[in-house]
Order: structure tokens, then sequence, then C-alpha cells
């Protein structure tokens, strides 16, 4: 039996009382993180050059500044140790090439903790949920969480249009037996229709952003005349949030969808390892790329296949699928973005995507078998 985790995010009904504490505890934790930030890059530079001196010096804690900020007491300490977690966690992925070096966090950047299960100090009630220094909280369970599952953490959060959640981090023990691969799919990814698959199939993206644009231009308009910081600069934000949050709500709604669909009808998915921020960038695409949110739909589909014991395989980025005839292999020399149409020297004529997620398809089970 191997052992899984598993998020489940819920909406938040805090009272003012709970909800002016949460907001302080967001400051609190950026307050700590960007102490320590700053202690740790001023102990840098003054031992960047004596490697020895440098590894026996004691790393700054929370508790360190307990004594001169008494108002970081009022908060839940489990909170303030996990944003020195994350903080080394943010050097640890610098060091590992992961990650560029650690930044200050912003009042504007996204708000959200994370605290720890420890004595019974989160559990889950009918209708709340007991959380560390606000009580109970009432909550919106939509969906309810198996008994096996354990509870390990919850992050709590608040959007700009002033909403809370909270994501209830899981762990579980389940044994995913591998299936037996018999059908498969190749997703060649476009810019208009999210992806063609080799069936022939389309997506058929509505391209939220794109719909709302024309309004949300507008709205911020009207923002950029208001003055910052006044009342109706307020009204206003949270009305272009608004939008901002629709459109996201919207697309994820339907790539959680889509990839359910794929990941319930298919053993084995097929894709190209794409390095979408390259693209939106070399191409100058970079709406069209951020309204399609590829990465999230792959991040999707994977873990809807592996839960099934299914696979997603993901190919190389450099394989020449458009050029390649998916009815004879012959590869052309050149192939702008305008042809649309694939006509190949045998005879061979298709739609450029349908004939590119066919020979996606076939480089998979190629790199299969």
């Amino acid at each position: 039996m191997a052992i899984h985790n598993k998020a489940y995010k819920f909406r938040l009904y805090p009272t003012e009382e709970q909800a002016y504490l949460i907001r302080k505890t967001f400051g609190c934790v950026r307050f700590v993180y960007n102490k320590m930030l700053a202690e740790r890059k001023e102990t840098y530079e003054q031992f960047k050059n004596d490697k020895e001196a440098l590894k026996k010096q004691k790393l700054p804690t929370p508790a360190k500044y307990k004594g001169e900020f008494t108002w970081l007491k009022e908060v839940d300490s489990l909170a303030l140790a996990n944003a020195q977690l994350h903080l080394q966690t943010a050097y640890k992925n610098f060091f590992g090439g992961k990650a560029d070096f650690p930044t200050f966090k912003s009042k504007k950047a996204r708000k959200s903790y994370t605290t720890n299960v420890v004595n019974g100090n989160i559990m889950l009630l009918d209708g709340y949920i007991k959380l560390p220094k606000l009580k109970l909280v009432k909550i919106k369970q939509h969906r309810m969480i198996p008994d096996e599952h354990t509870i390990k953490s919850c992050t709590i959060s608040m959007t700009p249009t002033g909403k809370y959640y909270v994501s209830i981090l899981t762990e579980y023990e389940a044994n995913v037996i591998p299936k037996k691969l018999n059908t498969f799919v190749g997703l060649d990814f476009t810019m208009t229709e999210l992806y063609v698959d080799s069936e022939g199939e389309k997506a058929n993206y509505p391209r939220f952003y794109r719909q709302e644009f024309v309004r949300l231009a507008k709205a911020q308009r009207v923002l950029a005349r208001r003055k910052k910081g006044s009342s109706r600069w307020h009204k206003q934000r949270i009305k272009v949030a608004k939008l901002h949050e629709k459109i996201t709500n919207q697309r994820k709604d339907f790539l959680h969808k889509k990839s359910y669909n794929l990941a319930k009808t298919y053993d084995c998915v097929v894709i190209e390892d794409l390095n979408m921020k390259g693209m939106s960038q070399a191409l100058n695409f970079g709406k069209s790329v951020a309204d399609n949110a590829w990465g999230m739909f792959t991040a999707f589909l994977q873990y809807k296949l592996e839960e099934q014991g299914k696979r997603l395989i993901k190919i190389d980025k450099w394989f020449p699928s458009s050029k390649t005839c998916s009815c004879c292999g012959q590869i052309k020399e050149s192939l702008s973005l305008s042809e649309r149409t694939f006509h190949c020297d045998c005879g061979f004529v298709a739609d450029r995507d349908w004939n590119a997620s066919i020979n996606i398809k076939n480089e998979g089970l190629r790199l299969l078998a």
C-alpha cells in the first residue's frame, strides 16, 4: 500500500472577528518571512567568502521576533513556523536550480497561510471547521472527505474579491493497480481550440478571456481614473477582480470537465512536453497561451489518469509532429504557421492539427514499445 495525498478546497464564511484575525495572520506570516529573508541575506553578504563560518551561522526562527514584536503571539504559531519552512524550501529550490532567488513578499501578493494538525486542533464538524485561534468557522462543504483520509494540514486563503477558502490536505493509503493500456489518444495543442485529438475531435475551447476582454478593459480604464485608495477606487477594484475571478472559474470548470472525460475514456493520453512560457514570448501569443492554460489542463489530466492507474506520456517538444506525414512518415523541410492544411507528396491531405495529433499518438506508442 502506497501513501497518497489529496487536497479538498472549500469556501469559508468567517465572522467579522474571525476574518480580521485571518487577515492579521496573513500580515504576520508575510512580516516574519521578510524578516527572516532579510537576515539570511545579511548573513550571506557578511560570510560569503568564508563558507565554514557561513555554515555555523544559526538560521533565524519566528520565535526570535516574538520578544520584540509581541503582536506575533496573537496569531497561529504554526502559520509562522510554516513561513520558515517555505523560506527553506525556496532556498533549496534556488540552489537546486529549480527557481530564482527568494524575493520579499508583497502586500499585493496572494494572501494565504498554512497550519498543521496537532492534537486535534483542526477538525471538520457539521457545517463548521475547527481551526487554530479561529475556533469554529462556518464552511460550505460541497463534497465529503472519505473516512480513510487523514487531515494533515490546512491552507487558508483570501481572493482579491474578499472571499475566504480553506484547502484541506489529506493523506491516505491506496494500492493503485496499473491498468492494462488498451485505448490510446494523442493531443495536439492548438491556440484556438486548446487541442485536437487523434480521433479528429476538437476541444472547442470558448476562450473565456477573449469573451470578457471588452468588459475587462472598460472596467480597468475606469479603475485607472479613480484616486488610488479612495472608496470609489476600492469598489471598482473589486469589480475588476470579480471579472478576473469569473474568467478563472469558467476556465477551471471547462478544463476539469475535459480532463475528466479524457481520463474516463482512454487508458493512455499522449501529449507534447511544451514550453508554454517560451512559446508565448517567442511567438507573441501571450494572451492566447495564458487564456488556454495548457499547463493547468495537463496537470489536471495527469492526476486524474494516475488515480485510475492510467498513463500520461509526454513526448519531446522537438518531435516534428506537424511536419511529419501520418500516412507515409515523410518529413517536410518547412511548414509555416499559416498553412492549416497538411499536403504530402504521397497524396495525403488532412487538417494540420489532426495530422500532428496522429503523429503524437504514434510516437507515444513507439516510446511505450
